[in-house]
């Protein structure tokens, strides 16, 4: 007999990672419920098996474990670079995915999380909720904030009609060209456009947005998004070019754009 399937869930993380100084207590950025939820899941699937360790530490801070942090089974989705689980395990791509779902199969609820946000949006782990789905592993997202969405209602551009294409081409021609191809489809379709970049590139993306877009595109970053160091500002391209913004070189932002 099969023995009942647990249930994978997706569970928010904050977005501050990676940020420096004190960090806001967890209960500030998350819900209540889902901090409860986390503190009592014993199986874990992350980008990072350190950093995973840390936001438990910040869970048990508000709401203590149900086991202790070293009796947590932790591992990590498989690196393209490398292929393998945090096990150690010599096992790559699409057989390590499966691998990661043993728990779930065996009737464990299984946590999936982040570096930051939600899993899987903008962020690893789609493809272990395509496995989940594929072995009948029931999936459920729970609450928290997502940069996207938050810099979609933030920027005041079109927000029923928005794509996230992730990372632009760092070579400068490639990038250029990326640019006009995306704000001619936001013309087009009047839709708003956002992307990402490393922070320490977030300045040469802007300089590359403000040259590159039409004078009366609306252009709006968002930086730090749910920290101290949040803010948005959103502009045309022309009062953009007429101001001096320098973004910092080590906090996250989102850039978002609607071609006019």
């Amino acid at each position: 007999m099969t023995p009942p399937r647990g249930t994978l869930y997706l569970v928010p993380n904050t977005l501050d990672f990676g940020l420096h100084g004190e960090l806001a207590p967890l209960d500030d950025l998350l819900p209540m419920g889902v901090i409860r939820f986390a503190a009592r899941l014993e199986h874990w699937v992350g980008e990072n098996a350190k950093t995973t360790r840390a936001f438990l530490k910040r869970v048990d801070a508000v709401c203590p474990l149900a086991r202790p942090l070293q009796a947590i089974s932790i591992f990590e989705l498989p690196r393209p670079a490398k292929g393998r689980v945090a096990s150690g395990g010599d096992i790559d791509g699409a057989d390590a995915t499966v691998a990661l779902l043993a728990p779930a199969l065996a009737g464990h609820d299984l946590g999936l999380i982040s570096e930051a946000g939600l899993a899987a949006l903008a962020d690893p782990g789609a493809q272990l909720v395509a496995a989940a789905h594929a072995a009948g592993v029931r999936v459920t997202a729970l609450p928290g904030a997502s940069a996207i969405s938050l810099a979609v209602a933030a920027s005041g551009l079109h927000g029923q009609s928005f794509a996230f294409v992730g990372y632009l081409p760092v070579e400068s021609q490639a990038r250029s060209a990326r640019i006009r191809e995306l704000e001619e489809l936001s013309r087009r379709h009047a839709q708003t456009q956002l992307m990402i970049e490393t922070p320490y590139r977030n300045q040469a993306l802007l300089q590359a947005l403000v040259v590159q877009l039409r004078p009366q595109t609306s252009l709006a970053v968002c930086i730090g998004l749910t920290t101290h160091a949040e803010s948005t500002v959103s502009r045309t391209v022309a009062s953009w070019r007429s101001a001096t913004i320098e973004l910092p070189p080590d906090v996250p932002a989102i850039f978002s754009f609607l071609g006019r």
